[in-house]
């Protein structure tokens, strides 16, 4: 196998692994709150939107030391040790019990840190100039096939309930924990590249991934790493593109909890509102493999940078942001277990519900796809701690959106959302034209994101 063969081989597992995984926990945290509903005259006190809290503030602040680890231990055992707490929180659900559950979302928050730090290292080692805006493409829209077949389930098995019984919850999440096993297991797949280096390894043609296995070259490695996380965080471009890391952490909040929260709160759907959050997750899964497909695989025809990705982005999100107004209740993100009867501007409509779901998957995909290929760009040397540093934003203000979402109507999420995204996209494209005319001034053509 050539070497630019086995690369692509490489980010295939990755996204791969990655689909297993979140096809668990995306699923997972799509249900969460509306299993937890139905848990609440029970022993079990716990809250889906702070459990996602915790994890998002557990997470942002464990991205400070995970360029550290993953300098230590590597990326793909990383991955595989990630993935094990993954499955772990997901299993909780089994048989819940608030401690185990609260317990369990303080670890995923670390161990996400890690995952995704190790992720961005192997993208980015596995890539070059060139093939930077193909793979991230490829690895975002497999990973995001994992909000089709969690969610194409949910809405088969749970259609017509408004109760989810014992029984119902136990065998979802028996199935997603096995799902995130396998997805586990793959990591070992991973082929070492044994011409690049391990985070926080200085340039040097001579030094191969891996070569060195003391614990003082391990030490220096990653205290290297720490070093240079903290040293991006106060660059230019790093300060700008955090306002746009800002907006998707956000947004994924919103998506990947709020809303499936707010169909399935909304009584005037009938009996099929908690179906309806399954299909509403497909929904989006399909926006979020469109864009990656097209925005990625494509991305060799496009002469015209990132900017028209993500400005595309921002227009879907703010037409699908217009549409909730007017189509959601706007106490359903906060609505109590026998759900809403409310209504907005219109009567709620099913298939407004679920276009909307679909916009929301197609403007983060735009979003993703071009801040992952600008980093890997940008920091082709510094991989793990640029990364790191862009999930400690995304994170943080995950954390923020998933607190504030136990209090604020829906008219208030959404315009925060609005407020931070116009000026993410006005930051982003400042990076952009900067990226684009550091291209041309050492002769380079810019024609590929």
């Amino acid at each position: 196998m050539s070497p630019e063969s086995k690369k692509l081989f490489n980010i295939i597992i990755l996204g791969v692994s990655f689909m297993f995984i979140f096809t668990a926990f995306q699923t997972c945290g799509n249900i969460a709150q509306t299993v937890i509903t139905n848990l609440n005259n029970t022993d079990f006190h716990g809250s889906g939107y702070t459990s996602m809290s915790i994890i998002y503030g557990v997470f942002s602040a464990s991205n400070l030391i995970s360029p550290s680890v993953v300098a230590i231990v590597g990326p793909q055992l990383s991955m595989v040790v990630s993935g094990i707490f993954y499955s772990l929180y997901i299993a909780v659900f089994i048989q819940p019990a608030t401690w185990a559950f609260y317990t369990a979302s303080v670890f995923i928050g670390i161990a996400a840190a890690v995952l995704w730090t190790a992720q961005g290292n192997c993208l980015t080692v596995n890539s070059d100039e060139n093939t930077i805006g193909r793979n991230s493409g490829i690895f975002w829209a497999l990973l995001q096939s994992s909000l089709f077949f969690g969610n194409l389930y949910i809405y088969f098995a749970w259609q017509g309930k408004t109760h989810i019984s014992e029984s119902d919850r136990r065998t979802v999440f028996i199935a997603l924990t096995v799902i995130s096993l396998v997805g586990t297991v793959l990591f070992f797949l991973i082929r070492k590249q044994e011409d690049t280096k391990a985070p926080g390894e200085e340039d040097s043609a001579n030094e191969i991934l891996g070569d060195s296995s003391s614990a003082q070259n391990k030490m220096t490695r990653a205290v290297a790493a720490f070093k240079k996380s903290i040293k991006l965080c106060f660059t230019k471009e790093i300060l700008l593109l955090s306002v746009t890391t800002a907006y998707t952490g956000l947004e994924l909040t919103f998506f990947s909890g709020v809303y499936g929260t707010c169909i399935g709160a909304v009584n005037r759907f009938g009996g099929e509102e908690k179906s309806l959050i399954g299909l509403s997750g497909i929904f989006i899964g399909v926006g979020e493999i469109l864009g990656g497909g097209i925005f990625g695989l494509l991305s060799k025809n496009n002469r015209f940078g990132r900017n028209p990705v993500v400005m595309l982005g921002i227009v879907v999100h703010f037409i699908a942001f217009y549409l909730i107004f007017f189509n959601m209740p706007n106490d359903a993100p906060i609505a109590s277990m026998e759900g809403t009867d409310d209504v907005a501007y219109m009567i709620p409509s099913k298939e407004v519900a679920i276009f909307c779901s679909f916009l929301l998957g197609l403007g983060d995909s735009c979003f993703n796809t071009q801040l992952l290929s600008i980093l890997g760009f940008l920091y082709s040397e510094d991989s793990a701690p640029a990364f790191a540093i862009f999930k400690f934003v995304q994170s943080i203000c995950a954390a923020v959106a998933y607190f504030y979402s136990n209090y604020f109507l829906l008219q208030w999420q959404l315009l925060i959302m609005v407020v931070v995204g116009f000026f993410g996209t006005i930051t982003f494209f400042t990076v952009e034209w900067e990226a684009a005319a550091a291209l041309v001034a050492r002769g380079s053509d810019y024609s590929s994101i």
